[in-house]
């Protein structure tokens, strides 16, 4: 049983397509399991070739009706594709609402699709913390296409262009202003904008309200297509595919593809090094060296900051002894 559970047997079942292995590999990640940098690592050794896709909009758009057109069409071309649906957390549970999940039920027997909804667990940009690392596995497992879908965005739910090769953000007719469009950070981060529901009255209206404030921004390199289409019948599924495609041959030619991927790498390690950093600083707080500092803070002695400064010198000096000692 204790060898069922290592990473490194699941890790190797689920490359050889035991979808059970894989699942169980995500649920450790997800649950911050101890073994999950195993899986991390594993993951990184075994680099694939996958186009990450993020679609994000607001709840309502019809991300998921859409998302799954567009995988009904990579499968036509031949394409494995992973969906990583990024749902909501229960209130009670805590885990995925899944309701993305049963919106692509008619890719549940494919055996080319791996469709996985993962919880947000209260993180405000609308992507789980865990998504890079499950991303990463995905891409390890030679999926052509991993597809992340967020929960929603906003001025704070953006980080998904940061991840993501290619990110679509997908609007309905009747979106609203231009100053609405630029204080939600969407020009910024829309390599593709799709007009959904675009059977509905105002959809021509919206679709030139984008494209005028394209005309108004400063871009230098790659101009956002605005797609129209109808998730539910999967029409404009097809101009969208093609251009996620022009838009990777474009980043890849250009060198902005490999540039974007090495400023992810980057971010990466500083958030881990913040994470590893602060989770090594409050382990500390109980310590008498620490609490005598925080007297001091609450005696008006030393202000914050100050304090602050004093705990992550004596993290690296307890690290710094602890390298000495072994």
């Amino acid at each position: 049983m204790l060898k069922e559970k290592d990473p490194s047997i699941l890790f190797s079942e689920a490359t050889s397509g035991d979808r059970r292995s894989l699942g169980r590999l995500i649920t450790m990640i997800e649950d911050g399991d101890k073994q999950s940098t195993v899986i991390s690592s594993l993951a990184f050794k075994t680099p694939g070739h996958s186009h990450l896709i993020g679609i994000t909009g607001a709840p309502g758009a019809g991300k998921s009706t859409l998302t799954s057109a567009v995988v009904s069409l990579y499968r036509k071309a031949g394409k494995s594709v992973a969906v990583l649906a990024i749902d909501p957390s229960s209130p009670f549970s805590g885990g995925a609402i899944l309701g993305d999940r049963v919106r692509m039920g008619d890719h549940v027997l494919d055996p080319g699709v791996y469709v996985r909804s993962l919880a947000t667990r209260g993180e405000l940009g609308g992507l789980a913390a865990c998504v890079p690392e499950v991303a990463r596995l995905m891409d390890s497992m030679s999926f052509d296409i991993v597809i992340i879908e967020t929960v929603g965005v906003g001025q704070v739910e953006v980080e998904i262009a940061a991840l993501a090769d290619t990110t679509v953000v997908v609007v309905n007719p009747g979106w609203g202003d231009a100053v609405q469009a630029n204080k939600a950070g969407l020009m910024e981060i829309a390599d593709i904008f799709v007009v959904n529901k675009s059977d509905r009255p105002g959809a021509k209206e919206t679709v030139r309200d984008i494209e005028a404030m394209l005309d108004m921004s400063n871009l230098t390199t790659w101009r956002p297509p605005v797609c129209q289409t109808v998730g539910i019948d999967g029409s404009g599924a097809a101009d969208l595919c093609e251009k996620i495609q022009m838009h990777n041959e474009f980043a890849d030619e250009s060198g902005l593809l490999s540039q974007h991927r090495s400023n992810r790498l980057k971010e990466e390690i500083e958030r881990k090094v913040a994470s590893e950093l602060f989770s090594r600083a409050k382990s500390m707080m109980g310590k008498a060296s620490v609490k005598s500092l925080t007297e001091c803070v609450i005696k008006g002695e030393l202000d914050p900051h100050e304090a602050a400064i004093r705990v992550v010198d004596l993290v690296l000096v307890e690290e710094g002894s602890n390298g000495q000692k072994s």
